[in-house]
């Protein structure tokens, strides 16, 4: 509205610079020419007429031409003009009316006006849309959007994997639809509904599937939009807010990441003065205002109700809080469910095995994933997704995209190679509860030039001491690979690796209690708060603690350091076997792997994205897998062995 009445002034401006020019505009076809001429013409009687205008002289010729000049007001001109006997007519300028003047005269300061408030509309946010805010001096209107319950097309069925958060909120839809039904038994319906949960686990979709299932409007805002630059901008915009709610009743108002404004107070400089206490201060007067009965529903998202001022949360305000939990197995195969009936899907696709392979997957997650495979499949001219797009497009959700443009020399990529075989053997041979092996790669994955995967069977809710030694085993498997197989051989590769060993070390000692130090957790933090900022800190520990806590933890690594070590030492030629392969063929799964060890052929589908051999690489035919050709990389002889036990294509 702003952009389109800045248009509007700029074409008014020009409309009246026009006019202002034309009614000043000479005659149409006139000469200009000087006094002097003009008068010599007069003499020579070359003149029939001449129009008398102002200081504006324009002679007219018996054949119509004109010509026109200035008159420097000579007295003589008249008399002149009479013995010569030419017509002479005066005319009176056209006066310019009182209000274009006042129109001209006011249309700079207009022109300033206009831009003002499209300043101080872009400094208040004020390109959003919606419910108020749309006016020009709407700073203290609510920026809402708006959609009505015929557009609201968000119902339950469309809300997979938080079944027990649905259940919560379907007192407000029975409320909505029905407030006799409580009412008439004194009951009272939450004034608020705070959802609580992880990014992407569905808090805005849920919201939304209450209004469509109630039937009712759903108002939508973010706690952003409250805080503003100018005190008190903000509390006008709450009460703003609440005030569309009362006259829109029933509905549903939606404030998204309210921990934007609810945060607790006195956590920033300026106390009662501070604009977001000011606005939160007014959010808190106004849920008491209001009667629930109205059929007014506030519900709220967040994914960090630890800041939430304490006020906010009591009963009366924000009465029941609704945890939007990362969804399990189940609520995964849900989830893929609901984003698949949009895709074409393959007979081979399994929803279950897909489920099982994306633990900690959020439902946005999980709908990246199905995106991921159905571009996957336009990328191949596929007509339908089938399973092996879904995989791929899980490592690369999960590992991040092949960067095969990657130029490794072959001593790096040995490297990549026994570091990663390490990983996948230390996986494979310790004892104990473990995840299962996945997937092994030499190809870059994000910022990895090698990637170990990993993938467990069942969701896991609490750690085991004996899974997380063994995790801390693994993650040195790398690092003992380069020394034990490559000549002592060290390298920065293994710093991500002693960096989580070493954090899951520290909390089973500090946290888990799981060292000889017994159950006490020596890392309680403590909140503290400088410019508005939480600053979490560990709380002090003598410092003959700290050095006990340090030997606790440097125990567990050198414990689980040396089991590893052992592992490897004992699999001597399992290692060089898996190296090897994963130098030829750069990408083994578990299947492949399990093959390898156990003496079989390793089979190697062809990637249907790869490209076509060059002729300077070494080929070698596969007649198991139908004849289908591989690349091999030159590794200088290396593939020999391989090149000789490779059957001959059959002939046709």
């Amino acid at each position: 509205m702003i952009k389109q009445g800045l248009i509007w002034a700029g074409i008014f401006v020009v409309v009246l610079v026009l006019v202002s020019s034309l009614s000043g505009s000479k005659p149409n076809n006139a000469q200009e020419i000087t006094y002097s001429d003009f008068l010599s013409r007069v003499e020579r009687n070359q003149f029939q007429q001449v129009v008398i205008e102002d200081q504006s002289l324009t002679g007219i010729a018996p054949d119509g031409a004109k010509v026109q000049t200035l008159s420097p007001r000579d007295p003589d001109l008249i008399k002149t003009l009479r013995e010569k006997n030419v017509n002479i007519k005066v005319t009176q300028p056209e006066e310019m009316s009182a209000l274009m003047q006042i129109l001209i005269s006011w249309a700079p300061w207009l022109l300033i006006i206009g831009i003002w408030i499209y300043v101080m509309r872009q400094m208040q946010g004020g390109g959003k849309g919606g419910a108020g805010g749309g006016g020009p001096f709407g700073f203290g209107k609510a920026r809402i959007q708006v959609q009505s319950e015929s557009k609201v097309k968000v119902g339950f069925d469309d809300v997979a994997g938080v079944d027990e958060a649905k259940q919560e909120l379907q007192e407000v839809v029975e409320f909505l639809r029905d407030p006799n039904k409580f009412q008439k038994l004194g009951g009272r319906i939450p004034k608020g509904v705070l959802l609580v949960g992880s990014p992407g686990t569905g808090k805005t979709l849920l919201a939304k599937a209450v209004a469509g299932e109630a039937g009712v409007p759903f108002f939508s805002i973010s706690g952003s939009d409250f805080v503003e630059m100018f005190v008190g901008v903000g509390a006008a915009r709450v009460r703003d807010l609440f005030e569309t709610g009362k006259k829109n009743a029933p509905c549903i108002i939606f404030i998204d990441e309210i921990d934007a404004v609810g945060r607790h107070r006195g956590a920033g400089v300026g106390g009662g003065n501070d604009e977001r206490e000011q606005t939160l201060n007014a959010m808190l007067v106004e849920m008491d205002g209001f009667d629930a009965s109205e059929g007014v529903i506030i519900i709220a998202a967040t994914n960090r109700p630890d800041v939430l001022d304490p006020a906010l949360l009591r009963p009366g305000r924000f009465d029941r809080q609704v945890v939007v939990p990362l969804p399990d197995i189940r609520g995964r195969e849900q989830i893929l469910n609901v984003h698949m009936q949009k895709v074409p899907l393959a007979t081979d696709v399994d929803v279950e095995v897909i489920a099982k392979g994306t633990p900690g997957f959020s439902g946005a997650d999980l709908e990246n994933l199905v995106n991921e495979a159905a571009l996957m499949a336009a990328r191949r001219n596929k007509r339908m997704v089938d399973m092996h797009d879904f995989e791929s497009s899980r490592d690369k959700v999960m590992m991040g995209a092949e960067r095969r443009s990657t130029v490794m020399t072959l001593e790096q990529k040995k490297t990549t190679a026994y570091h990663e075989a390490g990983h996948a053997l230390a996986m494979i041979y310790l004892d104990g509860p473990k995840d299962p092996l996945h997937k092994v790669t030499i190809i870059p994955r994000g910022r990895a030039l090698g990637v170990t995967m990993s993938l467990p069977g069942e969701d896991k809710f609490t750690y085991d001491k004996k899974y997380l030694e063994n995790q801390i085993a693994m993650l040195y498997g790398g690092r003992l690979a380069e020394e034990i197989f490559l000549n002592g051989q060290q390298t920065s590769g293994a710093s991500n690796d002693i960096e989580r060993a070493t954090d899951l070390a520290r909390r089973m000692v500090m946290q888990w209690g799981m060292s000889d130090l017994g159950p006490i957790n020596y890392g309680e933090k403590d909140s503290q708060v400088f410019l508005g900022r939480d600053i979490t800190s560990k709380s002090h520990i003598s410092e003959a603690m700290a050095g006990k806590v340090d030997a606790a933890v440097r125990e567990i690594i050198d414990r689980n350091f040396e089991r590893c070590k052992k592992l490897l030492n004992a699999h001597k030629k399992e290692m060089e076997l898996l190296a090897q392969a994963l130098l030829e063929h750069e990408t083994l799964d578990a299947s492949q792997v399990d093959d390898l060890l156990a003496g079989k052929k390793v089979i190697v589908r062809k990637d249907p994205t790869a490209k076509k051999p060059k002729p300077t690489d070494e080929v070698v035919e596969d007649a198991i897998d139908g004849g289908q050709i591989q690349t091999k990389p030159n590794l200088g002889g290396k593939l020999k062995d391989v090149a000789k036990a490779a059957v001959k294509k059959p002939k046709k």
